[in-house]
């Protein structure tokens, strides 16, 4: 079992910059590849970056490429998403997911489990 609780959303201008973080629990952190995924009012939740377990690759939507970076600190049992030049298009609800095993997974019943969520709002 996984606890995850994100935090670090908020309200930016395009163009400005915000750091999410999730925490995780359990002692075996390092053996889930770790996803970020958004959803928008009214839209599906979709895919934004993902991580494997020993941060050995990394892989993101075209939509954020050059822009958005993950990243892991297992000792820490977090995962961090910098996000840069953001747009107003970007503003959603960010969610930290979880699942074991191999594969760059981008759908989410890939994930096992998954945070609350934390609001990011970009202000033209």
């Amino acid at each position: 079992q996984v606890q995850l609780v994100e935090s670090g959303g908020g309200l930016v201008q395009a163009g400005g910059s915000l750091r999410l973080a999730c925490a995780a629990s359990g002692r075996t952190f390092s053996s889930y590849a770790m996803g970020w995924f958004r959803q928008a009012p009214g839209q599906e939740r979709n895919f934004v970056a993902g991580i494997y377990g020993l941060g050995s690759s990394t892989w993101y939507a075209d939509s954020v490429k050059g822009r958005f970076t993950i990243s892991r600190d297992n000792a820490k049992n977090t995962v961090s998403l910098q996000m840069n030049t953001l747009k107003p298009e970007d503003t959603a609800v960010y969610y930290c997911a979880a699942k074991l095993g191999y594969g760059r997974s981008v759908t989410t019943g890939a994930y096992d489990y998954w945070g609350q969520g934390t609001q990011v709002t970009v202000s033209s």
